[in-house]
Formats: C-alpha cells, sequence, structure tokens
C-alpha cells in the first residue's frame, strides 16, 4: 500500500470513529459527571482524527514524527 493510499484510508477511519463516538454519546442520559466524561472524549477523539490530517500534511520527516507523536497521545487519552 502506498503512503498516499494508507494516510487517506487512516483519515477516513479517524475521522469515522470522531462521528461514531459523537453519535454514540449523543444518546447517553445527562448527568454532570457523564457529561464531563463526554466533553473529554469527544475532545480526544477529534483532536485524534485533526492531528492525523496535520500529519499528511508535515513538510518533513521530523515534523511528520512530531505530529504523529501527538496522535498517539491523543488516541491513548481516548482509550483512557
Amino acid at each position: 500500500m502506498k503512503q498516499e493510499e494508507f494516510n487517506e484510508l487512516f483519515r477516513n477511519r479517524t475521522k469515522g470513529l470522531a462521528l461514531q463516538v459523537i453519535n454514540l454519546v449523543g444518546e447517553l442520559r445527562y448527568s454532570d459527571a457523564l457529561g464531563i466524561l463526554r466533553k473529554q472524549l469527544i475532545r480526544s477523539v477529534t483532536s485524534t482524527a485533526a492531528n492525523f490530517r496535520a500529519v499528511c500534511r508535515a513538510r518533513s520527516e521530523r515534523e511528520r514524527f512530531s505530529k504523529l507523536c501527538i496522535v498517539v497521545e491523543e488516541a491513548d487519552e481516548t482509550l483512557f
């Protein structure tokens, strides 16, 4: 698989995940504690998708690696 194909696939997958999470948490009943968790989950999952898009626009390999590290951190926060 070429790099461009991988980037397109991963961009679509991370965006799809973000949309799924937003729809899933939107269906849950409101509570104060859940509201805090909901906001943080939405922030981290959308940040994962947005930062991977930034990876694809990196101007150098060092910048690409740095941005990819941010994606990994945000994905880990989403899992947590």
